[in-house]
């Protein structure tokens, strides 16, 4: 498939895939990507896939209008649902979706790579199920694994249907690297990435010696997401310029303003989870989150 390199390892182990360029304007997965076909990396163990997800949307990429290059048609990372994928749906992203879903089906591990609107620190999504949890505690970074289920407008292909099956092994993560076309971004995605390849077995601990140095990565913090927010006015309005993880101590506090809707906090202690700027009727605005141990 275009896009999609594949390759298999000495010894038998799980086929793993790391995929960049859901989002056609989020490139710090597309950098390390080409930094590890440079390398000359093979897998010692299973089958490693590498590929680029919605190409088409990158080659729109203009430096003076870059978020258009986000998608072509609609966003390609709410449309991992059997439904969509079995219907007659013609847009760019679905097609595409589409020719990916076989090599998807068996896939065991993925990591998908994103960047934010926002200077964020980096966040691991890694879904509501406990082996979601255990995957991202396996890689050890980013600091923030968050516990979740997603969006409202559609599924995530980190939550297409075999990775949202309690009943197997599969498992997946969308991480969240910073903010967009920071250098800071590619960092976190390369630490990931190498990380992410010992955690499922396609290489051995010294490939994070080597690539990354001796030194541990900081422990992690695990955030519940409590409430997601959705937009259902045509109008909605933040009360503060939030950027994320900011964490608002009394329950109650007045979040934003949806249409004649106030938004407050459900709980102490509530952290805010990628607050958006695409406000639009049934798009996440932000998901309202917990510490948890």
């Amino acid at each position: 498939m275009e896009y999609f390199t594949s390759y298999t390892g000495p010894e038998a182990g799980p086929h793993v895939m790391i995929t960049a360029l859901t989002h056609g304007n989020e490139l710090c997965g597309a950098v390390v990507l080409d930094m590890l076909f440079k390398s000359g990396f093979r897998p010692l163990r299973g089958r490693l896939t590498l590929g680029f997800c919605n190409a088409d949307a990158f080659h729109s990429f203009n430096r003076d209008y870059p978020i258009l290059s986000r998608f072509v048609d609609e966003d390609m990372n709410r449309l991992w649902e059997i439904p969509i994928l079995n219907s007659a749906r013609k847009t760019a992203e679905a097609r595409r979706c589409r020719e990916i879903r076989p090599l998807l089906d068996q896939v065991d591990f993925l990591l998908d790579i994103h960047s934010m609107q926002h200077p964020t620190p980096p966040l691991m999504l890694a879904g509501p199920m406990p082996k979601g949890r255990a995957l991202a505690e396996a890689v050890g970074v980013p600091e923030s694994i968050v516990i979740d289920h997603g969006h409202a407008a559609g599924r995530r292909m980190r939550d297409y249907d075999r990775f949202s099956n309690p009943m197997t092994h599969h498992a997946a993560l969308l991480v969240e690297c910073g903010q967009h076309w920071s250098k800071i971004s590619v960092e976190v995605a390369r630490q990931t990435m190498i990380r992410f390849l010992v955690a499922t077995g396609c290489a051995d601990q010294g490939l994070i010696e080597d690539w990354l140095g001796p030194a541990p990565p900081p422990a992690q913090r695990v955030i519940e997401v409590t409430a997601p927010v959705t937009v259902k006015n045509d109008t909605f309005t933040f009360v503060a310029p939030y950027i994320g993880m900011e964490v608002i101590a009394k329950a109650g506090t007045l979040l934003a303003m949806d249409g004649n809707t106030a938004i407050h906090t459900p709980h102490d202690n509530c952290v805010l989870i990628m607050p958006s700027r695409r406000l639009s009727r049934g798009q996440t605005a932000v998901r309202l989150g917990r510490f948890v141990d």
